[in-house]
């Protein structure tokens, strides 16, 4: 299970990261049951990714993969073309990881949006980064 305390810490070093690039976003922690956690939308960050960031660690708390990991079963093409229909809407680009705890086990998830997808990647990987420290 996700603390507060560690998505509060995920968070902030979501924040110095998007600051240091220069990049307002939004960043959602999740726990493993894909519930919101935490959540801040930085200023200016674009309104519409707000759904994006929350999608983004959605779908990474329910396939336990990053989100970017589902694109080759969704697009035209994959073994699962359409897939990011299901489950209420899934998004299958970068910006969502999940987060392990020290055994491997699925504790939550943290998604990023107001960037470009490898901007969302970068803040994310900072955030899951904090689990650690």
């Amino acid at each position: 299970m996700i603390t507060t305390h560690q998505a509060r810490s995920l968070i902030a070093a979501g924040e110095a990261r998007a600051d240091a690039l220069g990049v307002p976003v939004n960043i959602a922690v999740l726990d493993a049951g894909a519930h919101l956690k935490a959540f801040v939308r930085q200023d200016s960050a674009v309104l519409g990714s707000i759904d994006i960031a929350l999608n983004k660690a959605r779908t990474a708390a329910l396939f336990r993969a990053p989100s970017e990991a589902l694109w080759d079963y969704a697009k035209p093409g994959g073994p699962s073309p359409g897939l990011e229909n299901s489950n209420g809407g899934l998004t299958v680009f970068p910006g969502g990881l999940p987060l392990l705890d020290a055994q491997g086990a699925l504790i939550g998830a943290v998604g990023v949006s107001g960037g470009a997808p490898s901007q969302d990647l970068e803040i994310a990987q900072a955030a899951a980064a904090a689990l650690s420290a």
